[in-house]
């Protein structure tokens, strides 16, 4: 054991793709036999982590030696390294094609979910810029939480309400998207292009597209994946400003 130890410790980063991978595996096997994939495995995961981030102290359970590798892998630096190679797989003259009604989804999406969270965020309790703006973010995607939150000083407290808002707002679109497709005429590519641009959570998109028609999904996600983009750019910058303008 104590071999072990030490070669955990010496490959700390390692160790915590590994552990991660682990994670992973078992919350798309959750989610392909218990849920029935009614929850996608991206949800499973992060409520996996948001439990294990109880353990330990300020920097959750990478304060317990072992997952040290965790504060690295799990820190700003790598998070926004992964979005920005996400945006760098997008093709700008690909949402082109989606035409006006996809960049008008875009848009709406993301400030009807974003101003929706600061009412969340308000009725929660919160009443300062940051928190708002932070929480707001959250309810775009669970991604742009953290970023927005990093960005403008936010306590580690709201970040993870914002991860928390993002993930139920997964979790709620996988499990409405196949119920409501028929309602709203989701059946065809268009009309999943501009439901990925007003929804934007990717993971939830993809997932709720994969029950209803699988060959809408690539549309789907094509526009979620810029909303994600975008609401990084909106949220900490043209938002935030938005929100210290009217004093919250």
């Amino acid at each position: 054991m104590e071999i072990v130890k030490n070669i955990i410790d010496k490959n700390g980063l390692v160790f915590a793709f590994l552990f991660v991978g682990i994670i992973m595996s078992f919350s798309f096997w959750i989610s392909k036999y218990i849920t029935n994939k009614k929850i996608p495995g991206v949800a499973v995961a992060i409520i996996i982590g948001l439990s294990l981030a109880f353990f330990g102290d300020k920097n959750g359970i990478a304060d317990i030696p072992i997952f040290a590798g965790l504060a690295l892998l799990g820190g700003s630096m790598l998070r926004d390294f992964a979005i920005v190679a996400t945006a760098m797989s997008a093709d700008l003259s690909k949402i082109k094609q989606a035409g006006l009604a996809g960049i008008i989804s875009l848009f709406i999406g993301v400030s009807l979910s974003f101003f929706l969270g600061v009412l969340i965020a308000l009725s929660l309790g919160y009443s300062d810029a940051v928190s708002l703006t932070t929480i707001g973010a959250g309810t775009c995607t669970y991604i742009v939480g953290p970023v927005t939150g990093s960005a403008i000083g936010a306590s580690s407290e709201v970040i993870a309400i914002s991860v928390a808002t993002g993930v139920i707002k997964t979790i709620f679109t996988t499990i409405i998207t196949p119920l409501i497709a028929k309602k709203i005429k989701l059946d065809n590519p268009h009309s999943a292009v501009v439901f990925g641009g007003l929804i934007g959570t990717t993971s939830g998109v993809v997932a709720g597209l994969a029950a209803t028609d699988e060959k809408l999904v690539p549309y789907g996600a094509l526009t979620a994946t810029f909303y994600t983009g975008l609401s990084c750019l909106l949220c900490p910058s043209v938002f935030f400003i938005i929100i210290k303008f009217f004093h919250f």
